[in-house]
């Protein structure tokens, strides 16, 4: 449309986007899973590049640790308590007021991943753990929708493009959970702003290449950086086929998407709390539970 051709003017002059790229975007809905160091980068640039619709999706709230490397929140945000999904919406109608922002203040599970996410032509993953990594996975190869995997802990990022059917996914690569303590978080080895603006920036580039119409253009290795150690490597990754292969792109199997695999409990990163999911949904009877586990500690309710 004509007001966009300011704004989007130099991504427009790039022959492979162009004016058809560029509709492309602006009719694009994507949803971005995590809204901390990598969603909030993610979440900022494919504002700017005039994706049409974008869903955050996040269940933590801000607090001033999150401000050294999660660029789309302010002091001020952290002020007001806000959740990061409500707060990453207010800053991206800012950032672009000609698209559609939806923030969701959610916790992403089996249960709800078909309500909450909706339709999404692509998915950028931000979350912080593997159990919702395999979920969005077994969604994504079920539904068809391309997503793109990352990860960053420390100054090392990791990235990949899953295209379902075309490219191997993430349990081609890694075939079941991780156990327990077994990958370092943020809490245990920190993380650089600028590892995390790396892999986010090759996320979003991977995105552009799909919503554009030039899929043919992404990398279907797996991507590593290490910008302390100044390395940066490509592993062709390879698609395990059914029989003998993948249980979800290869047998069509999704226990994380049916609720049949998965643990109870979660680290949250940089938060120093377990989050437990009880298998079975009810209610729970706060000021007994805080009488209970008073004798143990210090609880707040």
């Amino acid at each position: 449309m004509p007001e966009d051709l300011e704004r989007y003017s130099r991504q427009i002059l790039f022959p492979p986007i162009g004016n058809e790229g560029q509709a492309r975007l602006r009719g694009s809905r994507v949803a971005v899973v995590g809204c901390g160091a990598l969603g909030s980068f993610s979440a900022s640039m494919l504002a700017r590049a005039g994706v049409g619709n974008l869903l955050i999706l996040d269940r933590d709230f801000l607090e001033e640790s999150n401000l050294q490397r999660q660029i789309l929140f302010d002091q001020e945000d952290v002020r007001r308590l806000l959740p990061k999904a409500a707060a990453a919406a207010e800053h991206l109608r800012r950032i672009n007021p000609a698209i559609q922002v939806e923030g969701k203040v959610v916790d992403v599970t089996w249960r709800n991943i078909f309500a909450v996410a909706g339709e999404p032509d692509l998915i950028i993953d931000g979350t912080d753990n593997f159990e919702t990594r395999f979920l969005l996975n077994d969604f994504a190869v079920q539904r068809e929708i391309p997503w793109i995997y990352g990860a960053c802990v420390g100054s090392y990022g990791i990235s990949f493009t899953i295209l379902p059917g075309r490219t191997p996914c993430l349990r081609c690569l890694i075939p079941s959970l991780p156990d327990a303590g077994s990958q370092q978080t943020c809490e245990q080895a920190g993380i650089l702003a600028p590892a995390a603006g790396m892999i986010a920036s090759l996320q979003v580039a991977e995105a552009l290449k799909i919503l554009t119409g030039n899929p043919d253009r992404i990398s279907e290795d797996l991507v590593t950086i290490d910008v302390w150690e100044n390395r940066h490597l490509r592993t062709r990754a390879t698609r395990k086929e059914f029989p003998d292969g993948c249980r979800c792109c290869g047998e069509k199997r999704f226990p994380f998407l049916e609720g049949s695999e998965g643990t109870w409990d979660q680290s949250l990163c940089g938060r120093d709390s377990i989050q437990i999911t009880p298998p079975i949904p009810g209610c729970l009877d706060l000021v007994r539970l805080e009488k209970v586990l008073r004798p143990a500690g210090r609880v707040e309710r």
